[in-house]
C-alpha cells in the first residue's frame, strides 16, 4: 500500500503527484489536497492555519478528521505519522509539504526518524518535493535506483556511522568510520545504479536536482 502524508508546505513546492492508495492531510496540507481534487481519507493536526470557513470545508470533504489541541507535545506531522503507522504499519509512506520552508519545520521533520517509534519505519518513509526525493536507511547493503531527473546524490550520515563504503558513484569511499553526523553532497551516478553499505548508525539518502 502506497500512502501520501501532505504537511502544510507550499504546494508550489510539491513534486508531481503520482496515484496513492490513500491520501492524508496534515493541517493545512488536507486543505491542499482538497483543492488539487484528491479523495482525503484522513486529515489531522491542530488545524490552527485554517480559518473557520476553510476548517468546516475539511470537515465537509474528508472521511475522517482527527482534530487535536494546539498546545501539545508532538507536532502536526507526529500525530500524523503515528496515526497512519497505527493503521497501516506495513505501507510506503510518501511526505510532501515537509521541506521548503520553515527551517525548523524542516530539521523537526528530517528528524522524525531518529525517534525510537519511527526508526524502524525509516525505510518505508520518503519526503519528496520538486528538487528532492529524501530515502532512509538502516544499516545493510543497498542498490539506489537514480531517479529521474536528479542529478545530484548525497549521502547524509545522521547519526555517527561505521564502515560507510559507496560504489558505483562518481566519489567512492570505503569503510569510512563518520565519528558525527555528516553530509557526503554533491556525488553523483555514473550509470543508472549507485551502490553503497554500513554497519551501524542511519543515513539519509538525497537525490536532488537545482
Amino acid at each position: 500500500m502506497k500512502i501520501l502524508l501532505a504537511a502544510g508546505g507550499s504546494p508550489q513546492n510539491w513534486p508531481q503527484l503520482m496515484a496513492y492508495d490513500k491520501y492524508i492531510g496534515i493541517d493545512r496540507g488536507a486543505l491542499f489536497l482538497l483543492q488539487h481534487q484528491r479523495p482525503v481519507d484522513l486529515a489531522i493536526g491542530d488545524f490552527d492555519s485554517l480559518t473557520v470557513v476553510e476548517l468546516q470545508a475539511v470537515k465537509q470533504q474528508v472521511k475522517a478528521v482527527i482534530q487535536a489541541p494546539a498546545e501539545k507535545d508532538d507536532t502536526d506531522t507526529q500525530l500524523a505519522l503515528v496515526e497512519t503507522l497505527r493503521r497501516y504499519p506495513e505501507a510506503q509512506i510518501d511526505v510532501i509539504g515537509a521541506t521548503g520552508g520553515r527551517l525548523d519545520h524542516l530539521l523537526a521533520n528530517l528528524w522524525l526518524v531518529l525517534e525510537d517509534r519511527f526508526r524502524p519505519f525509516a525505510p518505508n518513509l520518503r519526503f519528496l518535493d520538486r528538487q528532492n526525493v529524501v530515502q532512509f536507511f538502516l544499516p545493510g547493503t543497498y542498490q539506489l535506483e537514480k531517479e529521474p531527473g536528479m542529478q545530484y546524490l548525497a549521502y547524509c550520515c545522521l547519526t555517527p556511522v561505521t564502515d560507510l563504503t559507496l560504489t558505483g558513484s562518481k566519489y567512492l569511499l570505503e569503510n569510512v568510520q563518520v565519528p558525527y553526523p555528516t553530509s557526503y553532497a554533491s556525488n553523483e551516478f555514473l550509470t543508472q545504479t549507485a551502490g553503497f553499505s554500513f554497519s551501524s548508525g542511519m543515513i539519509a539518502v538525497i537525490q536532488s536536482c537545482d
